[in-house]
């Protein structure tokens, strides 16, 4: 079975946004020190999983387009704004 290497520069446009649409929803920064930072926390990421879940089980299962997918993926993202105070390495911002 030979390999073959893609490359992120070598896919489609769309795709690419999706991609960067799935990171940039599981891309939230660490809590700061409070138990409220860390539910927050756990409660917005386990929010956008389930978004990323919901758009990419769309694509895979139901045949959705890419390009309105990532759209989606985006407005959700954007309206779960990070709400909680992040980790500043010793201390909260």
């Amino acid at each position: 079975m030979s390999e073959h290497t893609v490359r992120v520069d070598s896919l489609p446009e769309e795709i690419v946004t999706l991609l960067r649409a799935v990171h940039d929803a599981l891309d939230i920064p660490s809590p700061g020190l409070t138990e409220e930072d860390e539910r927050a926390h756990a409660l917005l990421l386990e929010q956008r999983v389930t978004d990323a879940r919901i758009v990419l089980a769309c694509l895979l299962h139901k045949g959705h387009e890419v390009g309105p997918a990532a759209e989606s993926l985006r407005a959700w993202t954007a309206e779960r704004p990070v709400t909680y105070a992040p980790w500043a390495g010793g201390g909260v911002a």
